[in-house]
């Protein structure tokens, strides 16, 4: 019974974030939930492959601290993340926008795949060798047979 109550408790508790001091939150709940939303569109500039939030990283917890001083002086989530773009550009951000420059980052696994496609077709369609001629074929068996 008691094994059943703790694996209960450890799935009520939800997901853990970073936030590795109770310090980092914000007062207001409302405006923390933003923050951690906000936080979780942004990338960990050491990790690359986590948002702020997810991250423990030095870094990230400095993001996370500007994120929230932002949100606490008002701003709202767009001026958070434009704010965040133009200090440390598109790539800070998980999802980057589409646009001419983000284009190719967008289309690439499209344009991998038809590369990928047009090369399967390409040697699918190539000639068959021609056949040896007979003095080819005289001067093959004679090699095979020293191997032997």
């Amino acid at each position: 019974m008691s094994r059943l109550l703790l694996v209960l408790l450890l799935l009520a508790a939800g997901p853990a974030l970073a936030i590795s001091d109770p310090r980092e939150a914000l007062p207001d709940p409302a405006q923390e939930q933003r923050a951690e939303a906000l936080g979780s569109q942004l990338r960990c500039l050491v990790c690359q492959n986590e948002s702020i939030e997810d991250s423990g990283a030095d870094l990230a917890r400095d993001l996370r601290g500007i994120v929230r001083q932002r949100i606490a002086a008002g701003d709202s989530d767009a001026q958070v993340i434009a704010w965040m773009t133009s200090r440390y550009g598109e790539f800070v951000r998980l999802r980057p926008h589409f646009d001419a420059s983000t284009a190719l980052l967008w289309a690439s696994p499209v344009l991998a795949l038809l590369l990928a496609g047009a090369l399967v077709l390409r040697r699918r369609g190539a000639a068959p060798p021609p056949p040896l001629s007979a003095h080819e074929q005289q001067e093959l068996d004679r090699l095979m047979r020293e191997d032997v």
